[in-house]
Order: structure tokens, then C-alpha cells, then sequence
């Protein structure tokens, strides 16, 4: 069963999301809060395996109770927004979440990415994460960090990283470079540690910002 905790500044959301998430078998609601610092101590004491979590709430803001709570290592967080081009949902990404979607995503869509990231995974929306990033880039496809970072990493490295960037799955990229996916999910396990990063949504955010991949790309 997937243990869910809810964090949301409005109460009519958190009823919405709880009814979509209950009428499912392998998903339960454990607890819910009306602010970030709430949903740390909750999260704390309830150790879920999801934090279902709004950016934008008063007390304590989601970007930084993500921050809490994955440095703690207490529960993986899913961000959920109503801008699609929202700084809090990027910052939130950069501080430990395993991914965000839209409030008015579809039910089964939200589902299933639980699911994704209770099973380990991340959620990486590419049209959604090239327009946030664009936003911040800029049309004139500048850079938010250097990018002598990636000189760590192998030719086939950097082409799995830029695959990756662009929402390819490992089953897409072996495909794509005739490797089997051991050898890719090789390679991705590599690109994380070599890059000291924690999933596929921080690798996602760094190939971005260093102009590896440009937002016009995917």
C-alpha cells in the first residue's frame, strides 16, 4: 500500500485529491496539512512514502518543506502547481523533489505518477519542464550554470543525459542507441553519481541549465 500525505493551503483541494487517491486499491491518504511546516512534522512523524505537495502555501512555502523533507529522507515529494511556468515549482525541483504536475492534471495521470515515484522513479514532464527552464533561460538560450560540470562525464554519457532530458525512458534510450537496458540503466546510475545528483529530475534541471540541452530542443 502507498502511504500518501497531502499538503495543500486549501481544504476543497485536499478533498479532491483524497477521493481520487482513496478509490484506489493500492493507495491510501495518511494524513493531511494546511502548510509547509505541518506537512515537515507530519511527514516526519508519518514517514509516507509520497508527499503530495503545493508550492505555494502560507507559514512555510513548498519549496522549502521539500527541502526538509528529502535532506531528511523521511519521504519522497511530488510537487503539484497551477502554473506550468511557476519559479517555485524549478526551485522545488532543485531541492530534492522527484518531480511536479499541474493541479488539473488528469486523475489517472496523477495516479500513475505516484506510483512512479513511490516506486523510485521521477516524474519528468519535458514540454512542461523546456517551458520553465525556457522561462528562466531566456529566448536567447543563455545558461544558469557552467558547464564544465558535465566534463566529467563519457561521449555516451552525455548522449544518455541529453536522452534523458528529453523524457526518454530507459527501455526509449536502449532503443534509441541499441544498448540493452542494463547497460543504460548503467550509464544513468553513473551520470547521478558522477554529477552528485539524486534522480532523473535533477539530471533533467542540470542538462538544462548548463546548455546541453536548449529549451527549443525537445
Amino acid at each position: 500500500m502507498i502511504q500518501v500525505l497531502l499538503v495543500d493551503d486549501q481544504e476543497l483541494m485536499r478533498m479532491g485529491f483524497r477521493m481520487v487517491l482513496n478509490a484506489q486499491e493500492d493507495i491510501s491518504v495518511v494524513g493531511e496539512a494546511g502548510d509547509g511546516l505541518d506537512a515537515v512534522h507530519m511527514a516526519d512523524q508519518l514517514r509516507p512514502d509520497v508527499v503530495l505537495m503545493d508550492v505555494r502555501m502560507p507559514v512555510l512555502d513548498g519549496v522549502e518543506a521539500t527541502k526538509r523533507i528529502t535532506e531528511a529522507g523521511t519521504a519522497r515529494v511530488l510537487v503539484m502547481t497551477t502554473f506550468d511556468m511557476d519559479e517555485y515549482a524549478l526551485s522545488a525541483l532543485r531541492n530534492g523533489a522527484s518531480g511536479f504536475l499541474l493541479k488539473d492534471t488528469p486523475p489517472a495521470d496523477l495516479v500513475s505518477a505516484l506510483r512512479a515515484v513511490a516506486s523510485g522513479d521521477a516524474v519528468v514532464s519535458p514540454s512542461v519542464t523546456k517551458r520553465l527552464l525556457g522561462r528562466f533561460l531566456g529566448e536567447g538560450g543563455g545558461t544558469l550554470r557552467d558547464a564544465s560540470v558535465l566534463d566529467a562525464l563519457t561521449e555516451r554519457e552525455r548522449e544518455v543525459l541529453v536522452l534523458i532530458a528529453k523524457g526518454m525512458s530507459n527501455t526509449e534510450i536502449a532503443r534509441k542507441l541499441f544498448l540493452s537496458e542494463a547497460t543504460v540503466k548503467t550509464h544513468v546510475g553513473r551520470i547521478l553519481a558522477k554529477l552528485e545528483l539524486r534522480d532523473r529530475v535533477q539530471a533533467v534541471v542540470l542538462a538544462y541549465e548548463t546548455g546541453l540541452v536548449r529549451p527549443g530542443d525537445v
